[in-house]
């Protein structure tokens, strides 16, 4: 029995979240991808999509496990064993005409996400297993969703999703009341609910049925499309996937509208969308963070304001440091920077004979069963089991002190030169950084995980010191991006002048610190010529390692056990 869906004409708010669905639902080729805060309604909104597609239109919610089998299909197991060997299809046959929906597709492996993001492109599946090879028709409505706190999407995956949208939960309080007013009224009687918005979640499948219609006689002048190609220069975006996505997305919009000819609304409309993920992509250099003096603070001693206040870009100086090792125990963690040790992750790369496979290789089982017996009646003894390539990561989480005590001497060189050589020599290929920084009266994400490390680099070059010293405030943002599988690197001299809740700077930093759960090191930047040394105690808190910059160099590797 399948349970009553919400009504897609029932959404409340999110109006580029509906009419990106819409578009997707129009023309299939416009993939979807929603990012934003949890409990917004993503699923909500795609499975309510499924219902204005002419029927019979599937949803297909793909697991995160799923098998590479399971996904793009594989040999039939049962005709195999018979002497009848053929392929069975997998979940994007079963897609077909309908929505493929991936929920937090930033932790579907990559091997995965390529197949599936090919076959979406393409609107066909080849399946090319143990010498079959057969084809299908896939052309399916392909929704993704992800919460950028639980890992980035990789750039590639990124770029071929057509249009973006930033979702984020309604913080007036009016709007929270009829949402939750509505979702009540749902879940008491589902059916009266779904009558009262009949005609209104009928007159969306019309609107959509007649803009399927009219979608191949839109036109699209030779303007318009030079209005698309300067819009996305502009923007510095290199991939072309940005120019088709505008396009088609723009067709779609005005076949959806009614409308005979795409207008420079329809692409005004639509372009925040198209470039909204892609405007870091393979694109211009990181431009500097705008850089914002914070208000003159009240002064603690002769001449601290002017010094704390005063806003400096120190360039890095090159500095040794060791090599982060993450040695993780207990169960992974989920995302990009999880570590993977089971065997449903990542490309086959071989099998092994074994009585209890946990993923069996069909075709080395039957090529072992015909030497061994002759036959293709397999015993214990001729399974064998799939060997996936493993998939290790890990989130390297900087938190960085940047507050005017570090400009004295011109510290701040040395800071930034620690916190870029460790991620030079310990960042490897599928990690992810995010860089929290404070400074002024607040402490602020300056980069949200991402797996492009120049990104972070360059953050740290242009990053500005000044003003006073928030802590608090620091490792209270923190803790939102804490996993598992994190590496926090803290960097400060453990002074902190700036309260969280109007207490003592100080003592609420060390009462935040314990809620971070953090795995990870604390670098203790103090000059040794005004120490007050409470970074020590800091490090405790939080209980992570401790070590003072002066001695970062002394090890060549620095192994960090993390424990869930």
């Amino acid at each position: 029995m399948k349970p009553p869906l919400y009504p897609f004409a029932a959404i409340f708010g999110q109006q580029e979240m509906k009419l990106a669905l819409l578009l997707a639902a129009v023309d299939w080729r416009v993939s979807v991808l929603l990012r934003g805060d949890k409990g917004a309604g993503k699923t909500t909104a795609a499975r309510g999509l499924a219902a204005l597609l002419p029927e019979p239109a599937p949803f297909i919610n793909l697991p995160i496990g799923a098998t590479e089998d399971r996904l793009l299909g594989g040999l039939h197991l049962e005709r195999a064993l018979k002497g009848d060997p053929a392929l069975k299809p997998g979940l994007l046959s079963e897609a077909h005409r309908g929505v493929l929906y991936v929920d937090e597709v930033n932790l579907l492996p990559g091997h995965l996400g390529d197949a599936l993001l090919d076959a979406a492109a393409s609107g066909v599946n080849v399946i090319e297993r143990e010498g079959f090879s057969a084809s299908h028709p896939a052309e399916f409505v392909l929704l993704g969703s992800m919460n950028p706190e639980e890992g980035s999407l990789r750039p590639q995956l990124l770029d071929r999703f057509a249009l973006a949208v930033d979702i984020q939960a309604p913080l007036d309080p009016t709007d929270r009341q009829a949402l939750v007013e509505r979702r009540i009224a749902f879940e008491r009687d589902p059916l009266h609910f779904a009558s009262d918005w009949s005609e209104h979640q009928q007159h969306l499948r019309e609107q959509v049925a007649n803009a399927r219609a009219q979608l191949t006689s839109i036109t699209c002048s030779s303007e318009i499309l030079a209005h698309i190609s300067t819009a996305v220069c502009d923007k510095g975006v290199r991939s072309l996937r940005a120019d088709l996505s505008a396009v088609r997305a723009s067709i779609a919009y005005a076949a959806l509208s009614g409308d005979t000819a795409v207008e420079p609304h329809h692409v005004a409309t639509i372009l925040p969308l198209v470039l909204a993920h892609r405007t870091r992509q393979g694109g211009r250099p990181p431009t500097p963070p705008p850089r914002q003096p914070p208000p003159p603070p009240p002064s603690e001693a002769p001449g601290q304001e002017a010094n704390e206040s005063m806003e400096r870009i120190f360039t890095p100086r090159q500095i040794e440091a060791p090599q982060l090792q993450a040695h993780f125990e207990g169960e992974p963690a989920r995302g990009v920077s999880a570590q993977t040790t089971n065997g449903n992750h990542g490309p086959v790369i071989g099998a092994r004979r074994t009585e209890t496979p946990n993923e069996l290789d069909l075709r080395a089982t039957l090529s072992h069963t015909l030497l061994a017996n002759g036959n293709t009646q397999p015993r214990l003894s001729d399974l064998h089991e799939r060997i996936r390539k493993p998939r290790t990561g890990t989130r390297f989480l900087f938190v960085i002190d940047s507050s005017g005590s570090h400009a004295a001497q011109e510290r701040m060189r040395l800071v930034k030169g620690a916190a870029t050589s460790l991620l030079d020599r310990s960042f490897k290929n599928g990690d992810e950084v995010a860089l929290i920084v404070f400074r002024g009266p607040l402490a602020q994400v300056v980069l949200e995980p991402t797996t492009i490390v120049q990104d972070a680099k360059a953050a740290l070059e242009y990053l500005p010191t000044g003003g006073r010293t928030p802590l608090a405030h620091a490792l209270d943002l923190a803790r939102n991006y804490i996993t598992p599988s994190t590496i926090l690197v803290l960097l400060t001299d453990g002074r902190a002048n700036v309260p969280l809740h109007g207490g003592d700077p100080w003592k609420e930093a060390l009462d935040v610190a314990p809620q971070l759960r953090a795995n990870g090191l604390l670098i203790d930047t103090e000059n040794d010529l005004q120490r007050v040394g409470q970074s020590r105690a800091l490090a405790e808190a939080l209980g992570v390692t401790y070590i003072e910059l002066a001695n970062l160099y002394d090890s060549d590797v620095l192994t960090l056990a993390l424990q869930p």
